[in-house]
């Protein structure tokens, strides 16, 4: 079985990127997509939902040198869910995406265009450890 999801969202942390003991690059960040709509009374309602992002080998990398905070970015990827007791003992879950492609779309998080060699599409397999 395989499935695969598109998230579309604003980068909401810079990737923070890190290597695991055998050196293998990963890069974390999290990423925010907004739903508005109008109630049944006609009142605007909007939802936001994060998603948080690993990306890793050369993914990662490109990740943590061209995305930044506020800039808007596709991420295709296997998604997993995770479930927790936060400190307050109230049940919370976690959606965490492990992307295979990253898309840089829009300008930067300084506002400015920023193409740069992987800002197209950088895609990645498997990660390897």
């Amino acid at each position: 079985m395989f499935h695969q999801t598109i998230v579309i969202g604003y980068v909401g942390n810079d990737p923070e990127l890190r290597y695991t003991a055998s050196g293998v690059p990963v890069a974390n960040f999290s990423v925010a997509t907004h739903e508005r709509w109008k109630s049944q009374d006609g009142q605007p309602q909007e939802r936001t939902t994060w998603f948080r992002v690993a990306a890793w080998n050369k993914l990662a990398e490109n990740c943590s040198q061209y995305l930044r905070k506020g800039r808007e970015v596709l991420v295709i990827g296997r998604v997993s869910a995770h479930a927790y007791i936060a400190a307050d003992n109230s049940p919370k879950a976690t959606i965490e995406v492990t992307a295979t492609t990253v898309r840089f779309l829009g300008a930067g998080g300084n506002g400015k265009a920023e193409p740069g060699p992987f800002a197209e599409e950088a895609e990645e397999e498997e990660p390897t450890f």
